[in-house]
């Protein structure tokens, strides 16, 4: 093994040690949060939409009333829920995917396997759900957080291949500095 080759395997090894620890910590916030009761986790949503709702009347400059911002709060607290869902589940998506980026050849098996992972995990989360007590389990839900995954995974895919487009441009723009100096260095010589 040469030396590149090495560093190589070095960075694969941190970047799964890195996506792994992050990984763990993100399953024990989904965990901790599916294990609170419903009365918790309804309070925990209103308390973050009547902080939204805050945040808008500030920025909009509107200057509601206590009644009306309670109101707004109440009408966005189940699409804040959901949003919280799915950008948990997009975090997944993108941290399993980079996971198993590392060992798996890129394409269709990978990203089978990250949808997978993230809808057996969603799966698992609202099983866990059905037995707090308030809480139930959503099919729908699952659903919802793998789209999370899948979107996740999709970005991760995006931002990869515009790197490698921009290394790509680069490679072609070096290439044709280097044909240049080098006909440049022709014509001296002539």
């Amino acid at each position: 093994m040469n030396n590149g080759e090495k560093k190589g395997q070095r960075r694969k090894i941190a970047v799964t040690a890195v996506a792994a620890a992050l990984l763990l910590l993100l399953y024990s916030m989904i965990f901790r949060f599916s294990a609170q009761d419903a009365e918790a986790s309804g309070s925990l949503s209103q308390f973050f939409s009547e902080k939204c709702v805050k945040i808008l009347d500030s920025l909009s400059g509107a200057g509601w009333s206590d009644g009306k911002r309670l109101e707004l709060a109440a009408y966005f607290e189940h699409p804040i829920r959901k949003l919280a869902h799915f950008s948990e589940y997009a975090c997944m998506g993108v941290l399993v995917y980079t996971l198993w980026s590392q060992w798996l050849k890129r394409g269709r098996k990978l990203c089978l396997l990250t949808a997978g992972w993230v809808f057996v995990s969603a799966a698992c989360d609202e099983f866990h759900q059905y037995f707090v007590p308030g809480r139930y389990a959503s099919f729908a839900d699952v659903l919802l957080d793998t789209c999370g995954g899948i979107f996740g995974m999709l970005f991760c895919i995006c931002i990869a291949a515009l790197y490698r487009r921009r290394l790509e441009r680069r490679g072609r723009k070096q290439a044709k500095e280097a044909r240049m100096s080098s006909n440049k260095s022709r014509g001296k010589r002539q």
